[in-house]
């Protein structure tokens, strides 16, 4: 199967690039082949010969006959060679013993946000069930052990995820603060760091705490229990944890779910508010390929799996000094510079109002407060 999807593949790419049909076309200069290596993406490899990489899903979706494209492997030979002025692409497909197709993305930089992180409401968060307790009254509790938990209904046998809150998103009016005066009356998110791998402002930079709508808390699933004995509190056993388990951590059902590691980008169905990225991790100040952000947009705004961004840096708010006073440099009427064009974010996990995005390309870092377009 996956001989025919890429063959289908590489007709439809040089279709594209010769025929000028559809959107997706081949860069110029292409090599006459590539062979797939251990590490590519399919995004990876999109990049390496079409104008636009996140239109890859087009070149599949124009062929029903293809059910999985993304059955590709280490070893395939992508032939880009033309004769007599046709397509002359085909796959030459090589030995798969361990059977590891290439990804979408770099599943290992999304792993922990797909596993372990939840963004849920706030109240349901502070209605879970909590640890009231630990066995012989200790600080910290860690597998093996017994914890006691109070509001818990469950049944012996059962298990449950521990998690910890670790960050609350927030939006705030932005024209509240005097120096945020730049993002006009638009509705703009923040985030009030608790303990979590993500970087952001308390304030924004105005200087004083802005409190705003809740978009949500994230938890951590820090590890699992079991339910021994039922009872107000219950008692559960420990099976396995990262880290130690504390008073005051919730319990939520286990997600058992498996991640679909299959990511198809697409544009978004619409833009109807101001998008903007809110936070990330790994660093203080920007990001770059191939890193998590956040976004102030969820599935309740229409996004999904595998939307794609284009990202662009607002304009600076200046003076014109030209047009204001020759004496009194500073104080001329205020413009707003052209926004800059950054790079593309494709979304991998959604919550209602966040949602979770990886960074996928880029011209310049990626920043708090850059605005998402449409990719195209």
């Amino acid at each position: 199967m996956f001989k025919k999807a890429f063959t289908v593949l590489a007709g439809t790419m040089v279709a594209a690039a010769v025929c000028a049909a559809g959107a997706a076309q081949l860069r110029s200069g292409h090599p006459d082949s590539y062979t797939v290596r251990r590490g590519d993406t399919l995004w990876g490899i999109s990049a390496k010969f079409l104008v636009k990489p996140w239109l890859w899903p087009e070149i599949w979706q124009a062929n029903p006959q293809v059910r999985n494209p993304h059955l590709i492997y280490p070893g395939d030979v992508l032939n880009l060679s033309f004769i007599n002025g046709g397509a002359g692409m085909k796959l030459e497909p090589g030995l798969h013993p361990e059977g590891d197709a290439v990804p979408a993305i770099p599943l290992d930089a999304v792993k922990t946000f797909l596993k372990d992180l939840r963004v849920m409401d706030s109240s349901v968060v502070d209605k879970a069930p909590y640890v009231v307790g630990l066995e012989e009254d200790q600080l910290e509790g860690t597998s093996g052990q017994n914890i006691y938990v109070r509001g818990l209904d469950s049944q012996p046998g059962q298990r449950w995820a521990i998690v910890r809150p670790e960050h609350v998103f927030r939006g705030f009016d932005a024209d509240g603060g005097k120096n945020n005066a730049v993002y006009g009356d638009e509705l703009y998110a923040n985030a009030a760091v608790v303990k979590s791998p993500w970087e952001e402002d308390f304030d924004n930079g105005s200087g004083h705490y802005l409190r705003g709508t809740d978009m949500g808390l994230e938890v951590k699933v820090i590890g699992t229990a079991q339910m021994l004995r039922t009872g107000d509190p219950s008692t559960l056993l420990v099976l396995d944890s990262t880290t130690e388990v504390h008073k005051g951590d919730r319990l939520m059902p286990v997600d058992d779910n498996p991640y679909d590691p299959y990511f198809f980008p697409h544009a978004p169905q619409s833009l109807s508010k101001q998008a903007r990225v809110i936070a990330f991790t790994d660093a203080m100040d920007a990001v770059g390929p191939h890193q998590v952000v956040a976004l102030s947009v969820g599935s309740k705004d229409g996004v999904d799996n595998g939307t794609t961004f284009a990202v662009w840096e607002p304009g600076a708010y200046t003076h014109d000094d030209v047009a204001g006073s020759f004496w009194r440099r500073g104080v001329g009427p205020h413009v707003t510079l052209p926004s800059e064009y950054i790079g593309h974010v494709m979304v991998f996990r959604t919550f209602d109002h966040v949602s979770y995005a990886l960074v996928m390309d880029g011209l310049r870092p990626v920043k708090k407060g850059d605005q998402l377009q449409m990719p195209e």
